[in-house]
Protein backbone atom coordinates (compact mmCIF):
# COMPACT_ATOMS: atom_id res chain seq x y z
CA UNK A 1 0.00 0.00 0.00
CA UNK A 2 1.15 3.53 -0.75
CA UNK A 3 2.05 5.64 2.31
CA UNK A 4 1.82 8.95 0.46
CA UNK A 5 -0.39 11.51 2.25
CA UNK A 6 -3.77 12.09 0.68
CA UNK A 7 -4.10 15.63 -0.63
CA UNK A 8 -7.44 17.32 -0.10
CA UNK A 9 -9.26 18.48 -3.17
CA UNK A 10 -9.73 22.27 -3.39
CA UNK A 11 -13.22 23.46 -2.56
CA UNK A 12 -15.43 23.70 -5.63
CA UNK A 13 -17.72 26.48 -4.36
CA UNK A 14 -17.14 29.91 -2.85
CA UNK A 15 -18.77 28.71 0.38
CA UNK A 16 -16.20 25.95 0.70
CA UNK A 17 -13.34 28.32 -0.06
CA UNK A 18 -14.68 30.80 2.51
CA UNK A 19 -14.97 28.01 5.10
CA UNK A 20 -11.40 26.88 4.48
CA UNK A 21 -10.15 30.47 4.74
CA UNK A 22 -11.96 31.06 8.01
CA UNK A 23 -10.74 27.76 9.44
CA UNK A 24 -7.19 28.71 8.53
CA UNK A 25 -7.27 32.35 9.68
CA UNK A 26 -9.60 32.04 12.66
CA UNK A 27 -9.42 28.61 14.33
CA UNK A 28 -11.35 28.04 17.54
CA UNK A 29 -8.27 28.53 19.70
CA UNK A 30 -8.03 32.09 18.33
CA UNK A 31 -11.75 32.82 18.40
CA UNK A 32 -12.18 31.64 22.01
CA UNK A 33 -8.69 31.67 23.55
CA UNK A 34 -8.15 30.44 27.11
CA UNK A 35 -4.91 32.35 27.61
CA UNK A 36 -3.50 35.75 26.66
CA UNK A 37 0.07 37.12 26.65
CA UNK A 38 1.19 38.47 30.02
CA UNK A 39 1.29 42.08 28.83
CA UNK A 40 -2.51 42.05 28.41
CA UNK A 41 -2.68 42.40 32.21
CA UNK A 42 -1.91 46.13 31.73
CA UNK A 43 -4.83 48.50 32.47
CA UNK A 44 -4.76 50.00 28.96
CA UNK A 45 -6.07 46.72 27.51
CA UNK A 46 -9.19 46.86 29.71
CA UNK A 47 -10.86 49.79 27.96
CA UNK A 48 -11.84 47.81 24.87
CA UNK A 49 -13.84 45.38 27.00
CA UNK A 50 -15.30 48.27 29.03
CA UNK A 51 -16.45 49.90 25.79
CA UNK A 52 -18.21 46.69 24.76
CA UNK A 53 -19.84 46.39 28.21
CA UNK A 54 -21.17 49.95 27.96
CA UNK A 55 -22.46 49.23 24.45
CA UNK A 56 -24.37 46.17 25.67
CA UNK A 57 -25.98 48.30 28.40
CA UNK A 58 -26.92 50.93 25.83
CA UNK A 59 -28.59 48.38 23.58
CA UNK A 60 -30.44 46.70 26.46
CA UNK A 61 -31.76 49.94 27.98
CA UNK A 62 -32.54 51.38 24.53
CA UNK A 63 -34.60 48.32 23.68
CA UNK A 64 -36.73 48.86 26.79
CA UNK A 65 -37.17 52.55 25.94
CA UNK A 66 -38.21 51.72 22.38
CA UNK A 67 -40.93 49.35 23.56
CA UNK A 68 -42.29 51.59 26.31
CA UNK A 69 -42.24 54.93 24.47
CA UNK A 70 -41.74 58.60 25.48
CA UNK A 71 -44.83 58.85 27.69
CA UNK A 72 -43.31 56.14 29.89
CA UNK A 73 -39.72 57.36 30.21
CA UNK A 74 -40.76 61.01 30.74
CA UNK A 75 -43.33 60.34 33.49
CA UNK A 76 -42.78 56.95 35.15
CA UNK A 77 -40.09 56.74 37.84
CA UNK A 78 -38.95 53.41 36.39
CA UNK A 79 -38.90 54.96 32.94
CA UNK A 80 -36.82 57.88 34.17
CA UNK A 81 -34.35 55.42 35.69
CA UNK A 82 -34.02 53.41 32.46
CA UNK A 83 -33.68 56.63 30.47
CA UNK A 84 -30.93 57.82 32.82
CA UNK A 85 -29.24 54.41 32.59
CA UNK A 86 -29.29 54.71 28.81
CA UNK A 87 -27.92 58.26 28.94
CA UNK A 88 -25.06 57.58 31.34
CA UNK A 89 -24.14 54.38 29.55
CA UNK A 90 -23.62 56.49 26.44
CA UNK A 91 -21.35 58.87 28.38
CA UNK A 92 -19.26 55.96 29.68
CA UNK A 93 -19.23 54.39 26.22
CA UNK A 94 -17.62 57.48 24.71
CA UNK A 95 -15.22 57.88 27.64
CA UNK A 96 -14.03 54.28 27.40
CA UNK A 97 -13.85 54.36 23.60
CA UNK A 98 -11.83 57.58 23.47
CA UNK A 99 -9.36 56.30 26.09
CA UNK A 100 -9.19 52.96 24.22
CA UNK A 101 -8.46 54.63 20.87
CA UNK A 102 -5.98 57.13 22.34
CA UNK A 103 -4.16 54.32 24.09
CA UNK A 104 -3.97 52.31 20.89
CA UNK A 105 -2.85 55.40 18.97
CA UNK A 106 0.16 55.92 21.24
CA UNK A 107 0.86 52.18 21.04
CA UNK A 108 0.79 52.39 17.21
CA UNK A 109 -1.88 49.69 17.16
CA UNK A 110 -1.81 49.44 13.35
CA UNK A 111 1.49 47.56 13.53
CA UNK A 112 1.64 43.94 12.39
CA UNK A 113 -1.01 44.09 9.65
CA UNK A 114 -3.54 45.59 12.10
CA UNK A 115 -4.43 48.67 10.01
CA UNK A 116 -7.92 47.35 9.25
CA UNK A 117 -8.51 46.78 12.96
CA UNK A 118 -7.60 50.40 13.67
CA UNK A 119 -9.76 51.70 10.81
CA UNK A 120 -12.86 49.79 11.96
CA UNK A 121 -12.39 51.20 15.45
CA UNK A 122 -12.21 54.77 14.16
CA UNK A 123 -15.25 54.23 11.93
CA UNK A 124 -17.15 52.93 14.96
CA UNK A 125 -16.31 56.15 16.83
CA UNK A 126 -17.52 58.38 13.97
CA UNK A 127 -20.70 56.36 13.56
CA UNK A 128 -21.33 56.48 17.30
CA UNK A 129 -21.27 60.28 17.20
CA UNK A 130 -24.07 60.20 14.62
CA UNK A 131 -26.01 57.71 16.73
CA UNK A 132 -25.62 59.94 19.79
CA UNK A 133 -26.86 63.00 17.87
CA UNK A 134 -29.97 61.21 16.60
CA UNK A 135 -30.52 59.88 20.12
CA UNK A 136 -30.52 63.38 21.57
CA UNK A 137 -33.08 64.70 19.08
CA UNK A 138 -35.57 61.85 19.56
CA UNK A 139 -36.03 62.50 23.27
CA UNK A 140 -39.17 64.54 22.43
CA UNK A 141 -38.56 67.24 25.02
CA UNK A 142 -37.47 70.89 24.96
CA UNK A 143 -33.77 69.98 25.00
CA UNK A 144 -34.12 67.74 21.97
CA UNK A 145 -35.95 70.46 20.02
CA UNK A 146 -33.25 73.01 20.81
CA UNK A 147 -30.47 70.56 19.87
CA UNK A 148 -32.24 69.62 16.62
CA UNK A 149 -32.68 73.16 15.34
CA UNK A 150 -29.21 74.25 16.40
CA UNK A 151 -27.69 71.19 14.69
CA UNK A 152 -29.85 71.76 11.59
CA UNK A 153 -28.08 75.02 10.79
CA UNK A 154 -24.67 73.44 11.12
CA UNK A 155 -25.56 70.41 9.00
CA UNK A 156 -27.14 72.62 6.34
CA UNK A 157 -23.96 74.71 6.23
CA UNK A 158 -21.88 71.69 5.20
CA UNK A 159 -24.46 70.26 2.79
CA UNK A 160 -25.60 67.30 4.89
CA UNK A 161 -29.02 68.82 5.37
CA UNK A 162 -29.85 68.14 1.73
CA UNK A 163 -30.48 64.44 2.54
CA UNK A 164 -30.62 64.34 6.35
CA UNK A 165 -33.11 66.56 8.18
CA UNK A 166 -32.17 66.54 11.85
CA UNK A 167 -35.54 68.16 12.67
CA UNK A 168 -37.47 65.22 11.15
CA UNK A 169 -38.40 63.10 14.17
CA UNK A 170 -39.43 60.04 12.14
CA UNK A 171 -36.23 60.02 10.09
CA UNK A 172 -34.06 60.42 13.18
CA UNK A 173 -35.95 57.74 15.09
CA UNK A 174 -35.44 55.14 12.35
CA UNK A 175 -31.77 56.03 12.03
CA UNK A 176 -31.23 55.90 15.79
CA UNK A 177 -33.02 52.65 16.60
CA UNK A 178 -32.25 50.67 13.43
CA UNK A 179 -29.88 51.91 10.73
CA UNK A 180 -26.97 53.26 12.78
CA UNK A 181 -27.06 50.48 15.44
CA UNK A 182 -27.11 47.84 12.69
CA UNK A 183 -24.05 49.31 10.98
CA UNK A 184 -22.32 49.80 14.33
CA UNK A 185 -23.00 46.17 15.29
CA UNK A 186 -21.37 44.96 12.07
CA UNK A 187 -18.34 47.20 12.66
CA UNK A 188 -17.96 45.97 16.24
CA UNK A 189 -18.19 42.32 15.22
CA UNK A 190 -15.63 42.84 12.43
CA UNK A 191 -13.37 44.74 14.84
CA UNK A 192 -13.47 41.99 17.48
CA UNK A 193 -12.90 39.26 14.88
CA UNK A 194 -9.88 41.14 13.52
CA UNK A 195 -8.49 41.44 17.04
CA UNK A 196 -8.88 37.68 17.44
CA UNK A 197 -7.25 37.02 14.06
CA UNK A 198 -4.19 39.24 14.56
CA UNK A 199 -4.05 39.23 18.35
CA UNK A 200 -3.89 42.25 20.65
CA UNK A 201 -1.11 44.64 19.74
CA UNK A 202 2.02 44.14 21.87
CA UNK A 203 3.80 47.06 23.56
CA UNK A 204 6.19 48.92 21.27
CA UNK A 205 9.17 47.89 23.37
CA UNK A 206 8.14 44.23 23.58
CA UNK A 207 11.07 43.04 21.45
CA UNK A 208 13.59 45.06 23.48
CA UNK A 209 12.14 43.80 26.75
CA UNK A 210 12.34 40.21 25.54
CA UNK A 211 15.91 40.70 24.36
CA UNK A 212 16.79 42.10 27.78
CA UNK A 213 15.41 39.01 29.45
CA UNK A 214 11.97 40.30 30.36
CA UNK A 215 10.03 37.64 28.47
CA UNK A 216 7.04 38.19 30.70
CA UNK A 217 6.26 41.32 28.66
CA UNK A 218 6.79 39.87 25.22
CA UNK A 219 4.27 38.37 22.76
CA UNK A 220 6.00 35.04 23.18
CA UNK A 221 6.33 35.29 26.95
CA UNK A 222 4.32 33.48 29.60
CA UNK A 223 0.59 33.52 29.09
CA UNK A 224 -2.04 34.12 31.69
CA UNK A 225 -5.16 32.04 31.98
CA UNK A 226 -8.30 34.12 31.43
Amino acid sequence: MSSEPVQEEPAASWIGRLRNTLEGDLPYEKLLPETQPAYVASWIYAFGVLTLAALVTIVASGTVLAFQGPSWYHVSSTGLFVNSLHFWSVQLFFLFMVVHLLGKFWMAAWRGNRATTWITGMLALVLSIGAALTGYVVQTNFDSQWIAFEAKDGLNAVGIGAWFNVANLGQNLLMHVFLLPAILAVLVVVHVVLVRMHGVVPPIDAAEVEAAGGAEHSPTGPAEVL
